[in-house]
């Protein structure tokens, strides 16, 4: 399976705790479905490049998040579109890294995994 890296930018209006069920449901949706999650990253709420209409709204400000994980070319687009029509998400973004984790250096000993939910 190929590794992944989803950037997704989500309102900077939710609560933390609807923030984390992002994150959860999004995690989820990969590991129901046979992939793996290989960490989180939180970049916190940053202000956007420029103003960004979405959901008949204007935003300036945005809650900055990264997922690496690895999945089937149909997880992904399952992932994709739960993600566009969420209406929490301002933005996402779907790199693959590389079709192994091998090829990837992973650093361990800085892991997301080992904060995933705490940054949030």
């Amino acid at each position: 399976m190929p590794l992944y890296e989803l950037l997704c930018i989500s309102s900077r209006n939710i609560a933390t705790a609807n923030a984390r069920d992002l994150v959860k449901m999004s995690a989820l949706t990969v590991l129901d479905r046979g992939g793996v999650v290989r960490g989180f990253t939180n970049f916190g709420i940053r202000v956007l490049p420029h103003r960004i209409k979405r959901h008949q709204q204007y935003f300036e400000e945005g809650r900055y998040w990264l997922m690496h994980f690895d999945c089937n070319p149909l997880v992904l687009t399952e992932l994709t579109k739960s993600l566009r029509l969420d209406p929490r998400v301002l933005r996402h973004n779907v790199l693959k890294l590389d079709n192994k984790l091998a090829a990837y250096k992973y650093n361990t000993a800085e892991s997301p995994a080992a904060t995933a939910y705490s940054q949030f």
